[in-house]
Order: C-alpha cells, then sequence, then structure tokens
C-alpha cells in the first residue's frame, strides 16, 4: 500500500513538473523567483540602451513603474521623446532624461556620454546599465554575410557595448556598486541556423559578461545576462505569421522586460525568456549538448527554408521538414 502511494505521488509531481516545463516562458530559477524587488530600483538612475522601441521601451515603462530615474539613449531622438512623453504620461512624477548616442561612434563620443551620463540628476551617477542596444539584419546562411554587416553588428552589438562598459565601471567601481543588465540572445547559448553573425556577436558579449563578472564581483558589481528567444515587438507583430497560417509564439516586450527586471533585482548571474521549443533546445543545448546540438543541425536547413519563405523559424514544424513557400 505504502509503495502504490510513494508511486502515485511520483507520478503527480512528474506530471506536475512537466505540465508546468510545457507552458514555461523563462527557465525554472527565473520563474521561482516571483516579482521584482522594488526597493532594488526605486530612487536609482537606471540608463538604458536601444530604449526607443521593442524590449527598451517596454523596460523604461517598467522601470519608471518602480520608482526608478531613467536615462534613455538611442539614436532616433524623436523616438526617445516618444518614449519619454509616453512614459510620463503613464507613471506620472517620472523623472527621465534622454541622452542620444550611437555605439559605433567612436570611444571618444562614448566618454562624452558617459560623463553626460554620471552628471545627470544631480551628479548620483550611474546604478543599473542596461545594454539592450544591437544591430540584427535579416537571416541568411553563414557564408552569404557581408563584410559591410558583420563590421556593422560587432561594432554595434559587440565592441560599442564593451567600451561604453569599459569607460562606465570605473565610476562603478569608485562607488564599490552598479549592476549591467545584458540583453544577449537564446542565440549566445546555442546556434541559430541563419543567424550565424547575429549569434556570434551574442555569444561575445556572454563572454565577455560573465568574465567581467568574475572579476569585479567581490567589488560590489553585480550582471545579469539575459537570453531572450523570439519576442513579439511592434516591428514583429504578425512577422511570424507563416505561409500556411501557423503563427509564431513569442514572448511579449511587456513580459520579457518584467522578467528580466526580475533577473536582476534578484541578483541572478544568468536568465533565458522563451516558450518552447526555443526553451528546450537551450536546455539541452546546456545540459545535453550532444543531443541538442543533433537536434539543431536536423533543422539547419528547414529554418533556413522557413525563412526564405517568410515562415516561422522557430517552431515544432522544423522537425518535420515542412516545405515552405519561397517569397
Amino acid at each position: 500500500m505504502l509503495a502504490f502511494v510513494i508511486g502515485s505521488l511520483s507520478v503527480a509531481v512528474i506530471g506536475a513538473f512537466l505540465a508546468k516545463f510545457a507552458t514555461a516562458d523563462g527557465d525554472f530559477t527565473l520563474l521561482s523567483k516571483g516579482r521584482a524587488k522594488r526597493e532594488r530600483v526605486e530612487g536609482k538612475v537606471v540608463w538604458i540602451t536601444g530604449a526607443s522601441r521593442g524590449i527598451g521601451e517596454a523596460l523604461a515603462g517598467q522601470f519608471a513603474s518602480l520608482g526608478a530615474k531613467l536615462i534613455l539613449s538611442a539614436r532616433n531622438v524623436g523616438e526617445l521623446e516618444r518614449v519619454k512623453i509616453e512614459t510620463v504620461g503613464k507613471h506620472p512624477g517620472s523623472c527621465i532624461e534622454i541622452l542620444p548616442l550611437d555605439l559605433a561612434s567612436g570611444e571618444e563620443a562614448l566618454k562624452v556620454a558617459v560623463q553626460k551620463a554620471e552628471s545627470l540628476f544631480s551628479g548620483s551617477g550611474v546604478d543599473y546599465m542596461v545594454h539592450n542596444a544591437a544591430f540584427e539584419h535579416p537571416k541568411r546562411k553563414a557564408v552569404g554575410e557581408t563584410e559591410e554587416g558583420i563590421q556593422t553588428t560587432f561594432n554595434i552589438t559587440v565592441l560599442g557595448t564593451i567600451t561604453l562598459t569599459k569607460l562606465l565601471a570605473p565610476f562603478m567601481l569608485k562607488k564599490r556598486r552598479g549592476h549591467f543588465i545584458v540583453m544577449s540572445s537564446a542565440a549566445g547559448k546555442c546556434p541559430a541556423p541563419g543567424q550565424a553573425i547575429y549569434s556570434a556577436s551574442k555569444n561575445a558579449l556572454n563572454g565577455y559578461f560573465h568574465t567581467l563578472r568574475s572579476e569585479l564581483y567581490s567589488e560590489g558589481i553585480k550582471i545579469t545576462v539575459v537570453c531572450p528567444g523570439p519576442i513579439e515587438t511592434s516591428s514583429t507583430s504578425g512577422a511570424g505569421t507563416s505561409s500556411s497560417g501557423s503563427s509564431e509564439r513569442r514572448v511579449s516586450s511587456e513580459r520579457c522586460a518584467e522578467l528580466t527586471i526580475v533577473a536582476a533585482t534578484h541578483g541572478l548571474k544568468e536568465a533565458w525568456i522563451s516558450y518552447h521549443p526555443v526553451l528546450l533546445v537551450m536546455y539541452l543545448a546546456q545540459y545535453m549538448p550532444t543531443v541538442g546540438l543533433w537536434l539543431i543541425d536536423k533543422i539547419g536547413a528547414n529554418r533556413l527554408n522557413a525563412a526564405k519563405g517568410k515562415g516561422n523559424t522557430d517552431s515544432w514544424e522544423l522537425l518535420f521538414g515542412k516545405k515552405w513557400k519561397t517569397a
């Protein structure tokens, strides 16, 4: 009788675990943390790059709702003004400054931007640096990448981000506190057929910031690397609809921002945000690399074909070699 009870409980626990895993939109550690800790960001200065749209815009709104003071950066000043006006409209009393920034502008220009950011809000300095800006171009074969595309991707996503970090870190070290939040990607954790250069740039960020954290951890500097899968933004809305009418399931930019702030305020070193099958592939690539990489090899050509046919590039259908009509 005891064995039957234990067996039944085991089946129930496993069933509950599988059900929770099947509906997850993030890794289990992240989802176990609950809500963001308001006390960690209230009154703090948060600098967000790539803040003119998408995840950056969503992060601005949610940090403002938690009482943070914001510095919003991007190349498009008009869009930054729009984000500021809309954020203040939703969260009256928000303290927001706009700091136009081009990550590919070179070290001297970035040094000026850092000095400006540190002088804002009565010189209180930057507490959270959210590296959200990145360059992403259409999916294509790795061997078909252009030199211009490769250089632009790395100049913005990698070199600009690293240089900005190098220039800001001394100010944080002087205060012995500071937190870098790095918006990486699922493509930085496992291969992404059709996005070789984008994936390479995100892998570079992962390597740099995980190493930087190990060097600066004892000096009060925290780093959270966030790896989102497919995210629903204004520019991708409807973009996941395939020629057969199936729809790509994406995490909303608002939910991604929410989970990002949860990860940061709970001090997580890394967090994954995605629905399946991308989340499953990330787990396999991390904990069962032979199986995970075999699976990615199997779907590689199908993913490229799906991209050409304007189809779903992150669905279960890729496993079965679905034929896509090219546009």
